[in-house]
Order: structure tokens, then sequence, then C-alpha cells
């Protein structure tokens, strides 16, 4: 008798302004999934919030002459109108899910608290980490009561329009205006010059009425991928260190991620062995203060001395064709499809419900 496939619903697209990064990485996990041993269901959500079940061409998820695929690219069409269905209608018979949303109303725990209440397995953390790594303000607030370092910021919340005076003085320039909820450096401005913080204010506000201003680390941007093994081991891999070195863009902002090619990788990041061993431990630590289940990216500032600051911490990392996640686990020595493999199997192990 042949076994029974473990049906996998892959969930991407969704309603944050990381719709499309979500498409390519969903296009390239489709493309990695071992085939022999699941059975996968392609699971678009759109930018309205309207579920479909999509179709097999993974060609529509990839980038085209530097433009982003949508799930509307993906999905049936009937008669120009999306077929939708229920949530419970496109998960019927799943046994569990990946969800390969970024951002916000995806990977900040509201579908993750979606999938609980159905108890359906899922890969990834669970909602208090989702939910707090989102949020870079209570992120750095855990890692720093945990004792890791990370850089000065403040917050500006609805009612508050600008820095005051003395948040000036304590972080100075140059500084990063960003969503405080979102990623993909979607909305974020790079401020040299006070004259320009207030716009920069107002375009982070386009994401998110809630802002962070962090004062730049002066160091090299280094990542670390984490991974959780069915019987609860955690373990990191070495470290991928990137730089911006073309274009005329000094960091690393949308455009440098997805569509110029102006940014070279070192994997493994060329640190001392001790720098290299410190930082994997300092992810894994990072990855338990914010209770993580399943994987997540740690990125750091490493400075001139040597030493080690959190910038933030991603729980659904890119796995686009060049995202680091998946580069820095294929030289630690764990292939894509291998990798997906073991996010699948640790999230049935793992279970829903308190853990």
């Amino acid at each position: 008798m042949t076994q029974r496939k473990t049906k996998v619903a892959v969930v991407f697209g969704g309603r944050s302004s990381e719709h499309t990064v979500s498409c390519v990485s969903a296009g390239s996990v489709l493309a990695h999934l071992d085939r022999e041993r699941f059975e996968v269901v392609p699971v678009g959500i759109t930018r309205q919030g309207a579920w479909v079940v999509g179709s097999g061409d993974l060609a529509a998820l990839e980038i085209r002459d530097r433009q982003m695929p949508t799930v509307d690219a993906l999905v049936p069409v009937s008669g120009g109108e999306l077929t939708t269905v229920s949530p419970d209608s496109a998960l019927d018979g799943v046994d569990v899910v990946f969800p390969l949303l970024h951002g916000a109303w995806g990977e900040d725990g509201t579908v993750q608290g979606l999938l609980e209440l159905a108890d359906l397995p899922y890969v990834g953390p669970g909602v208090l980490a989702s939910a707090a790594a989102m949020d870079k303000e209570f992120t750095k607030t855990i890692l720093r009561a945990a004792g890791l370092e990370v850089g000065s910021f403040a917050v500006l919340r609805r009612d508050q329009a600008t820095l005051s005076e003395a948040d000036r003085d304590r972080l100075g320039l140059p500084l990063f205006v960003k969503p405080a909820r979102a990623g993909s450096s979607v909305g974020i401005t790079k401020v040299t010059d006070w004259a320009d913080l207030d716009a920069a204010i107002a375009f982070a506000r386009q994401t998110d009425p809630k802002v962070i201003i962090e004062a730049a680390v002066t160091g090299r941007e280094v990542e670390c991928g984490v991974l959780e093994l069915p019987d609860g081991r955690v373990e990191a891999s070495l470290p991928a260190e990137l730089r911006v070195v073309g274009g005329g863009v000094d960091w690393y902002d949308f455009d440098a991620k997805y569509l110029d090619d102006v940014c070279e990788f070192d994997i493994p990041a060329k640190l001392a062995d001790d720098t290299t061993e410190r930082l994997r431990a300092l992810a894994v630590e990072a990855f338990r203060a914010l209770d993580c289940q399943g994987l997540a990216r740690v990125d750091f500032f490493v400075t001139e001395d040597g030493g080690l600051v959190v910038n933030e911490i991603n729980t659904m990392p890119g796995f686009t064709p060049i995202s680091m996640y998946p580069r820095m686990w294929e030289v630690t020595g764990t292939s894509y499809r291998d990798l997906l493999t073991t996010l699948v199997e640790t999230a049935i192990a793992r279970g829903t419900g308190l853990r």
C-alpha cells in the first residue's frame, strides 16, 4: 500500500506591504518542496484579504523586468473575477501549513493565531514570538532585557509628531526612520539632515502609524540563520555578510535587496573564528529570548572592536532565490530541499497549543 503523502498548504501573498516578496518566496518554496513526500497546495491571499487556491504555474511568481509578482498572477480567473474561498475551505484536509507571509496580517501572529484555533500545525514561531519580532520596539526591549546588545532607538506613536530635542541629541545623525511593524526595507529612510526628518516620518507612516527611529550603528552587516529540529534541538548556521557595492546606494534598501545587482555576499562571513562562534551562540540566545520556534534569521552589526549588536529578528525570513536564510544553510551543509523538509517535520512534531 502506498503511504499517503503529507499535505502541505503553502500560504503566501497577504495584505501587507511585503505581498510581492511573499509571492517570490512562495515560488521558490513551491519549486523545492519534496513532491515525493509532500502533496503541496498553493494558497494565495490577495492584497484585499481574499483567499484563493492557486494553480501550479510557478513561473508567474518570478521577478520579471524589475516587476514583482502578486497573487493575482498565479490564481485561476473565472469571468475576470478571482475565484475566492473561505480559509477553512482552502485548508480543508491539510496536515500542516507553511505560512510564507511577510509583514503585518501574516508574520505578526495573526495567521498563527488562526491556525492555532484551527488546530493546524504550521511552520515557524507561535503567536507571541511572531508578534514580538514583528514589532521592532518590543524586539529590542525583550532582547535588551535578556542581556543582548541592541542599538539606541526612539519610538513615535500615533500622537507623537516628531522626535524631541532630547532624543535628537541622544540619537544623533545619521539615523534610520522605519515603520515599526514592517520588513523588506519597506518605508525606510536614511536621514543625514534634520531638515529631512519629518518627511521620513511621514513616509514611514504610509506603512505604519507607529514609527521607530534608530541611531546608525557603524559596523559590518552580518546575518545568521537559526533552525529548530524535530527533536527540539536548535542550531545556528554559518553567518553571511552583505555589502552594498554599487548603484549609488549606501544601504540595503528594497531595490538593492530584490531588483538591482548592487550587493556582494560572503557566505560564510569572513570573521575571526571566535567571533563567528560568539555570533552563532548569540543568534540562538536571541531566538530563545523571544521564545521562537521553527526558524528565524537574526541580523547583527559587527563593530570594529568585535562587538555584536543585534539589529532585528525575522521569524519568517525570505525564501526567494537570493535570500540569505536558505543560502546560509546550504553553505552550512543543509540543502534547500532538506531545509524545507526539516521545517515541515518540526512543525508536525511540535503540533499546536501550549508548549
